[in-house]
Parts: C-alpha cells; sequence; structure tokens
C-alpha cells in the first residue's frame, strides 16, 4: 500500500470543497484524475515519485470503502473527516446527530481488542 499516497488523497480531498463535492459525486472519475493529475503535484513546483494508487487502494477509494482503507493502514482521522464530510448531513437528517460516526465505529467493530493496522508510512 502506498499509504502517503492515500493519506495525501484523503487530506488534500477533505480540506477542498471543490474536490469533495467532485469526490462524492462521481468517486470514479475524480480519483482517475487524482492519479493523472492533482496527486501528482506536491506543489506548485514539485513532483512526487510515488503517482499510482495499488488496484485494492483505488477500489476502496472509488467504492468509498473506509473499512476497507482502514484496514489497509489508512490514517484513521483522514479516513473518518472525509467521510463525515461526504455522508454527516445525510446521516444526520436521517438519524441524528453523530449517525455516521456511529455507524463506522459499528463497521469496525470488528476490531475492538486488536491491534490497529499500523498507519506507519
Amino acid at each position: 500500500m502506498s499509504k502517503y499516497y492515500v493519506n495525501k488523497f484523503l487530506f488534500t480531498v477533505d480540506r477542498d470543497p471543490e474536490y469533495l463535492r467532485r469526490y462524492a459525486e462521481d468517486p470514479k472519475t475524480f480519483v482517475a484524475t487524482w492519479e493523472q493529475s492533482i496527486g501528482p503535484r506536491l506543489n506548485d513546483a514539485e513532483m512526487t515519485t510515488v503517482t499510482a494508487l495499488t488496484d485494492e487502494e483505488r477500489t476502496a477509494l472509488v467504492n468509498h470503502d473506509y473499512v476497507a482503507l482502514f484496514e489497509m493502514g489508512a490514517h484513521f482521522f483522514l479516513n473518518l473527516t472525509i467521510f463525515i464530510g461526504i455522508y454527516d448531513e445525510a446521516y444526520m437528517a436521517k438519524s441524528g446527530p453523530l449517525a455516521f460516526q456511529r455507524e463506522f465505529a459499528a463497521n469496525l467493530q470488528h476490531w475492538v481488542g486488536k491491534d490497529f493496522p499500523s498507519v506507519q508510512t
């Protein structure tokens, strides 16, 4: 897993409202765009050497599969906050405050009592 690249995706997309909207509306297209043009740029002058996601990472990002991302070692906080940004409003309207966070926790319940996957890059 290219944990750095996945975490960079989660961090960058979560903090840019336009990226987050595009990712929520059409994840497959946005993830492809990320790999081709957004992700490789470190800043305006530098490019990164890690420029591709693995097939597993790409599939998890496209499917918004936060459990798979967690299990691959994506940073827990980055993984949680991006999907709060995508799902919180709809879940809150349906089930009240913290509804998405409760679902997130329930879907990771099988990790209780185990060592979490390493987020070390």
